[in-house]
């Protein structure tokens, strides 16, 4: 039923190019940490190596989890449960990052670049800072499709993700431990 857009795209790029999507997503981590870098206009190497150990485990988890649903069986299931489970998944998803963007200890470097756009460029709105963060993963797909011609992972869960991640986000950060407030570090760096 699709993926996050990210997800999507290092798929997209996997089809392509025939890397594994887990390394595609831990190379697509490694340019959005130093992304990172610059957009805080200063160099942070706690931060840095937070999200590189984060995409390190990520893109590892993602594999491993790719494989049990497909041990479950959950591509051949009933396509009104799939979305079901595909948009109950991006809802999950938007409330953790909610809450670990929210205690800002160590985060997936897509993650702190809307955390940046949301507060150092657009005045706390998550919803405009989310749909910023996915223009790159687009322009790959779009860039992936021209190659192949074909389109892979992009599918109604997707589409949710694109439009509702930012409003997940922030009804999350509202009603899900609302005591949890942002602590959005910008300036504990070394420069």
């Amino acid at each position: 039923m699709g993926s996050g857009i990210w997800t999507a795209s290092a798929v997209n790029m996997h089809n392509w190019l025939g890397l594994d999507t887990g390394i595609l997503l831990m190379l697509i981590g490694l340019a959005n940490a130093i992304t990172n870098q610059i957009l805080i206009h200063q160099i942070d190497i706690k931060r840095f190596i937070g999200q590189i150990i984060f995409v390190i485990f990520y893109g590892y988890f993602v594999d491993i989890f790719t494989d049990i649903f497909n041990f479950l069986g959950m591509p051949h299931y009933n396509v009104i449960f799939r979305i079901f489970f595909a948009i109950l998944g991006i809802v999950c998803f938007c409330v953790a990052i909610s809450l670990y963007q929210r205690a800002n200890i160590l985060m997936h470097p897509n993650d702190d670049t809307t955390n940046i756009l949301r507060f150092h460029y657009l005045k706390g709105n998550s919803t405009l800072a989310q749909l910023i963060d996915f223009i790159p993963p687009i322009i790959i797909v779009i860039i992936a499709f021209v190659n192949t011609h074909e389109i892979y992972s992009i599918n109604i869960a997707t589409l949710v993700s694109i439009l509702f991640n930012g409003v997940f986000i922030a009804t999350a950060d509202k009603y899900i431990w609302p005591r949890l407030k942002h602590n959005f570090k910008l300036n504990n760096s070394v420069k």
